[in-house]
């Protein structure tokens, strides 16, 4: 605490002098500073089998396919979007081999008709393993990348179309936590996709998220890698070799006119189901064992830019984005070519695999985590039906929520939660302090330690 002593002001026979201000304990109130969940030591030796030389060789093999447009061959077996399908697939399958049938490897597919970037009919085809949770089946986590690819012109299906950063380094991240986490038992379901359309308009993940949606999967998170394979931008940047950023939507793209309204009523506008996401990465995944700082962005997306996690959002799923702190336009849907001793083109040698390795150690704590914690918890309200300098909260009891329930608290201007307070048990609690000075937010425990994103309480 410092105390500020006003300067003396006289007006009429007023005096004002030595007036006291305390820096920031106000308004006080009960509980203790929330420290970040650290790895245990399960999560910490996943998390440290993550090969950079497996994810070199993804991308490579990915990359020799020549072409991975939506639009190109899908029956050659060594060029075109098939070919790299076809090889997800097998690996997945190798992969879900080592789970002792915990997990499974599908293709689901569809037949998108003729749009602008897609004239003719086309199948689309996303590769989905799916690790089945042991305790909660129905509770789904979801990491992704695209594995389609594009050069200059959207509709070129013909010229070589690397794809390596965009996203070769996304759909790497999805196989090699897949391999990992085949040999580990997750509470709830996780699955590790590959999703192709992305470049076309999304629709490789709008039509998994529209499926998962129409099964009534309880999605509580998608983390959705695209463009993480450098911490180099353009000539003359710095390079953030331990950095990425997260970007995180405010107001739910799925929420209507009057449940808009309800939030903005009781400021709720920075405390959606996918910001909730966002601070849940950030507390269980910037620590020694990934290395990396997570920046979130408070945003849907970059500007004129768009990525799957979109189509989760619109399903009503809470979604993050990854991308690499700095982007090169130059290696980024561009024809393969050289101009003016300029080398442009999304090539494998402007991937950083020790810096993707990392980015996929961030998803890996984040995911793992997740899906060992109890759900978020449901229903959770804010009693606001008489004036009071108390707080009473109320949610669901989930059973899988045997290690109780904590508060989360901390002022509206602060980013991240700052206080948490255990309550055991229960399904209400009174905190003695007022509504109408701080945000509220309340998580499960489970008795492994592990702890759910908080839940935003509105008003009743």
């Amino acid at each position: 605490m410092y105390l500020t002593a006003l300067p003396v002001v006289t007006l009429a026979t007023q005096v004002f002098a030595q007036i006291v201000i305390p820096s920031d304990d106000w308004p006080g109130g009960p509980g203790q500073s929330l420290v970040p969940q650290d790895p245990d030591t399960e999560l910490t030796s996943m998390l440290n089998e993550i090969s950079p030389n497996r994810i070199n060789a993804t991308i490579a093999k990915l990359v020799s396919f020549g072409t991975r447009s939506t639009l190109s061959n899908q029956t050659d077996p060594v060029r075109g979007i098939g070919a790299a399908r076809d090889w997800i697939a097998g690996e997945m399958r190798q992969y879900a081999a080592a789970s002792n049938g915990r997990m499974t490897v599908e293709v689901p597919s569809y037949v998108q008709e003729p749009t602008s970037n897609i004239p003719n009919a086309t199948v689309i085809s996303n590769v989905v393993a799916t690790l089945r949770g042991s305790e909660e089946s129905n509770r789904v986590y979801v990491v992704s990348g695209h594995y389609d690819s594009r050069v200059t012109n959207v509709l070129n299906f013909i010229d070589d179309s690397p794809g390596a950063d965009d996203d070769g380094s996304g759909v790497a991240i999805s196989m090699e936590l897949a391999r990992i986490f085949a040999t580990h038992v997750p509470k709830a379901t996780i699955m590790f996709a590959a999703v192709a359309g992305e470049e076309q308009g999304l629709y490789g993940s709008n039509f998994m998220a529209q499926t998962l949606k129409d099964a009534g999967m309880d999605v509580q998170g998608m983390l959705d890698n695209d463009i993480v394979g450098s911490p180099n931008g353009d000539v003359g940047t710095p390079s953030a070799p331990f950095d990425i950023r997260m970007f995180v939507q405010g107001i739910p793209s799925s929420e209507t006119s009057a449940e808009i309204s309800t939030r903005a009523s009781v400021g709720g506008e920075n405390d959606s189901p996918a910001r909730q996401l966002g601070r849940f990465v950030s507390e269980v995944a910037q620590n020694a064992v990934t290395q990396m700082n997570v920046h979130s962005i408070w945003r849907p997306d970059r500007f004129l830019r768009g990525g799957d996690h979109l189509s989760f959002l619109k399903a009503g799923f809470p979604a993050v984005r990854f991308t690499e702190p700095q982007e090169n336009f130059a290696h980024q849907h561009q024809d393969v070519r050289v101009v003016d001793g300029v080398q442009f083109g999304d090539l494998p040698e402007f991937v950083d695999y020790d810096y993707v390795a990392r980015v996929g150690k961030v998803n890996g704590a984040a995911l793992w985590s997740l899906a060992q914690a109890p759900g978020t918890p449901k229903n959770v309200k804010l009693d606001t039906s008489a004036l009071t300098n108390n707080s009473t909260l109320s949610w669901t009891l989930d059973p899988a929520a045997d290690g109780g329930y904590e508060i989360l608290w901390r002022m509206s201007d602060e980013p991240a939660w700052r206080y948490v307070i255990s309550v055991g048990q229960v399904s209400s609690a009174t905190v003695l302090l007022s509504k109408d000075n701080v945000d509220f937010g309340v998580r499960a425990v489970g008795n492994n330690g592990f702890k759910s994103p908080a839940a935003y309480p509105l008003a009743h």
